[in-house]
């Protein structure tokens, strides 16, 4: 059974574009799934904490607690993002440059 070389920076490029791609042409499917998955929950928080943070500059929020809650969502979305991103663009081309 041969195994098709993979282009690393194709890999990459294609995890840049979105995060599991690389991991998807790789042709770690499992991976690459889970990868997405995390990366559009990750997305969804991002914008769940703008959408509190947009209510509370509108002064829509009755609570301080939201606004809070707001900035707590929004950086932590915004941190995985960019765990998730860097990881899945090192992980693509680390796994196509070993095939």
């Amino acid at each position: 059974m041969s195994q098709e070389v993979k282009n690393p920076g194709v890999a990459a490029v294609l995890s840049f574009v979105f995060n599991g791609l690389g991991q998807l042409y790789n042709g770690q499917i499992a991976k690459g799934l889970a990868i997405i998955f995390l990366s559009s929950l990750s997305i969804l928080i991002f914008i769940m904490g703008s959408i509190f943070i947009g209510f509370g500059l509108l002064g829509k929020i009755i609570f301080g607690r939201e606004l809070f809650l707001g900035l707590l969502l929004f950086c932590l979305g915004l941190i995985l993002i960019c765990i998730i991103g860097i990881y899945s663009i090192f992980d693509a081309y680390r796994v196509a440059s070993q095939k």
